[in-house]
């Protein structure tokens, strides 16, 4: 296979008018949470817990069970 030399200067590399963002235009994300965190959890866990309140539930009851000593040092 011949390796062709990509020339970065070339008027074709430009943007197309059509892909230009008005950034005056732009709207904040309607779904954004401010300090949300995600964590993936195996599919075993997310069968038994529906919802992520579900799920919130039981950690919190787990880590008021814990004692504050040890929760410093998970």
């Amino acid at each position: 296979m011949k390796k062709t030399k990509i020339n970065t200067d070339s008027p074709e590399d430009e943007l197309l008018p059509e892909y230009e963002f008005d950034y005056s235009k732009a709207k904040r994300n309607p779904y954004y949470k401010k300090n949300v965190t995600f964590i993936e959890i195996d599919k075993e866990i997310a069968d038994v817990f529906k919802t992520s309140e579900n799920v919130n539930k039981v950690l919190k009851a787990i880590v008021k069970s814990i004692p504050k000593s040890s929760v410093a040092t998970l």
